[in-house]
């Protein structure tokens, strides 16, 4: 199939962009890495009648990092990221994520940002986003406003980037000391979307005693679910944290959808065995710094 007949701007700076964008409003659809869009309009899933693409925007490929978090900009590839060995020391789960991301194809031309805007209830980055309390940067022709990221997500595949507006960032902020991660899932074949999914943050106090725990699921539910078990391992070793009620509570928090691919109780079941094992795996990162 072909898309719709649509107008194409390729404006040169970012300036530009936001102005095509205003005067688009709703019938102006952003073009980054294309990995999603691409495919939706050629099945007609999607049509809008002005297509922007900022792939000129030199300013926007970047990847920075402080001792607060690492900012990817709305052009940074996933390969780029998951390359970045300072992103990696500074935010270490972004690049466990990526690393479950489809295949090379996609990653040398998909978009992180691009990933968080797409919504995709099964998308990992939108999962690491969630969990980690990041947030989205949104500039328009008027200004800029940061969404946190449960403000963001509001449906499956959708955000809430209102019209005129351009994702130009993303923050990812960092771990604390002894903090851990992980991220476990199960697809069908290694780079499909996943039948479920579970990404977790483990942190650990000076005796090495878990302090906070948290998780957050994907592809049970419309958007990411983040869900906190801190109360289940709390002030323990994790060698004697009950991870297993830890599980079951994340287990009994979803409410997955059948599908072809999988029952409701077998994702449900998935993602209790996933949260366990996410935990655990986070833990001993976390001890070992």
């Amino acid at each position: 199939m072909k898309p719709a007949p649509f107008e194409y701007h390729a404006p040169r700076d970012l300036r530009t962009a936001l102005d095509v964008l205003a005067e688009t409003g709703p019938d102006g659809k952003v073009l980054a890495g294309g990995q999603s869009l691409i495919p939706m309009l050629n099945m007609r899933l999607a049509a809008p009648a002005h297509l922007v693409d900022i792939g000129r925007l030199a300013e926007l490929a970047t990847v920075e990092t402080s001792p607060f978090g690492v900012r990817v900009g709305a052009l940074a590839r996933h390969a780029q990221v998951f390359r970045s060995e300072v992103a990696a020391d500074v935010q270490p789960l972004v690049r466990q994520a990526l690393a479950l991301v489809a295949h090379p194809a996609v990653r040398n031309r998909g978009t992180v940002v691009g990933s968080l805007v797409h919504a995709d209830p099964a998308a990992e980055l939108p999962a690491v986003l969630a969990l980690l309390g990041g947030s989205v940067r949104l500039a328009a022709r008027d200004g800029e406003r940061e969404v946190e990221a449960a403000a963001f997500f509001v449906g499956p595949m959708e955000s809430s980037l209102r019209a005129g507006e351009l994702a130009v960032s993303a923050f990812f902020p960092a771990l604390g000391e002894r903090c851990g991660t992980a991220f476990a899932e199960v697809a069908r074949r290694h780079g499909d979307y996943a039948l479920a999914g579970v990404c977790a943050l483990v942190g650990l106090d000076e005796d090495l005693r878990v302090s906070a725990a948290r998780v957050a699921c994907i592809g049970v539910s419309p958007v990411p679910v983040v869900v906190e078990v801190s109360e289940f391992c709390g002030h323990r070793p994790p060698a004697t944290a009950d991870w297993a009620s830890a599980a079951r509570a994340v287990q009994d928090a979803v409410e997955p959808e059948a599908d072809i691919h999988a029952t409701a109780a077998y994702r449900r079941h998935l993602t209790g065995v996933l949260a366990g094992r996410a935990l655990r795996e986070a833990a001993a990162r976390g001890e070992g710094g």
